[in-house]
């Protein structure tokens, strides 16, 4: 079994990495480990727990602006930003129950490292949008930074789009600052019972592309769901015209209040109508909006068991299938044709996880530049070795 590396601060993060690039050891690079049943399983020689790296370093309610250590829990971010009414604007989801943990345990740089974002992608940005800048440690021993606390930035390469999504394989990060925005006073959601997946994707896309500020738009089921937030006036406004545009549907409406479309919008983000089926193999897939009512249709005919639905604006799918992964991925990737989508798996067992692709195979090109990145970064292969092979 693996021993456990428990850096306090940056320079014992330093050191361990030093040690680890001097004696040839490999890293599994972890924060509260909510996270570890997604990429492929890993045999690492030692952890590296950045857990104790934690807390806030400073906050700027009035410059929107958060820095905070590496090991710093969600849920203790979001606590502080709602003393002064403002909010992580890409809404990180807490996969926590999907993946068979508890909730509340993900930390905001986990979440940044593996780029989630929840329903407000559309509107707000991807989590890689709201990272300002970072410090951290990379696979050399060299501690540097990139960024900083302010939007407007010079600093040559950009290399906070380029960390995010990485997942802890090209660098540890010890610090990170990110935007945050107001919180809306109000949020109320549109209803519409009993749409096709075609038509219901139509309708969010006709809401989306509306001058309304929908900040929302999933379908469950059969209930097509449009976010509207800000101040009570505005909020009000908005949704009578979006009433009046989506009327021509013809399906029945209903609104939900604040405190519902909080609870409705915190299980879309959390994935909660799929954590359930614990004997499932969840699929996230990410293609053009208007391809996903025909992406899913290709699985149902082959697998009419499968549970699906659909988050910003049918661009994101979640699939619930039966156990049998293996001849499953092919269904599912074979699925999306030409349309320039992929699918990641995001809850397998291990032996599912290390048998076929997690996430979807990249072309040659993509690939060797992929490659020639991680070598840069990571030379030896020491953080997170085969998470995203």
């Amino acid at each position: 079994m693996a021993g456990t590396i428990k850096p306090r601060d940056a320079k014992e993060l330093r050191q361990a990495v030093e040690w680890a690039l001097n004696d040839g050891v490999t890293l599994d690079v972890r924060g509260q480990g909510s996270k570890l049943a997604l990429g492929k399983p890993m045999i690492c020689d030692q952890v590296l727990d950045v857990s104790g790296i934690s807390g806030i370093v400073d906050y700027a309610p009035e410059e929107l602006v958060v820095t905070l250590r590496a090991g710093t829990p969600i849920r203790e971010v979001e606590a502080l930003l709602a003393q002064r009414n403002q909010m992580l604007a890409f809404e990180p989801p807490d996969l926590g129950p999907l993946l068979g943990r508890e909730t509340g345990q993900g930390t905001l740089v986990g979440a940044v490292m593996g780029n989630l974002a929840g329903p407000r992608r559309l509107s707000a940005g991807a989590a890689r949008d709201h990272l300002l800048g970072f410090s951290g440690v990379n696979g050399r021993g060299e501690a540097f930074k990139s960024g900083g606390k302010v939007m407007k930035n010079v600093t040559g390469y950009d290399l906070s789009k380029l960390l995010a999504g990485s997942w802890g394989t090209l660098a540890v990060l010890d610090e990170v600052s990110v935007k945050v925005l107001p919180a809306p006073d109000q949020t109320r959601t549109l209803l519409l019972h009993g749409l096709s997946d075609e038509a219901a994707v139509k309708a969010m896309c006709a809401a989306m592309g509306s001058p309304y500020e929908v900040s929302g738009a999933a379908c469950i089921k059969d209930r097509t769901a449009l976010r509207l937030e800000g101040v009570a006036p505005s909020v009000e406004a908005r949704l009578k015209g979006l009433r009046d545009l989506l009327a021509a549907t013809g399906a029945p409406m209903e609104e939900l209040g604040t405190l519902e479309s909080r609870t409705f919008w915190r299980d879309v983000r959390d994935v909660a109508p799929l954590s359930s089926a614990r004997d499932t193999v969840v699929w996230k897939i990410s293609c053009p909006p208007t391809e996903g009512p025909a992406i899913v249709a290709r699985i149902k005919a082959q697998r009419p068991s499968v549970e699906a639905f659909y988050d910003w604006s049918g661009g994101l799918i979640w699939l619930a299938l039966p156990s049998n992964a293996d001849a499953d991925q092919a269904i599912v990737r074979g699925a999306l044709g030409s349309t320039g989508g992929h699918a990641t798996l995001i809850r397998g067992t291990d032996g599912v996880r290390a048998r076929i692709p997690v996430f979807q195979p990249q072309p040659a090109a993509l690939a060797a530049l992929a490659s020639r990145v991680k070598e840069s970064f990571d030379p030896k292969g020491l953080f997170n070795p085969g998470r995203m092979g």
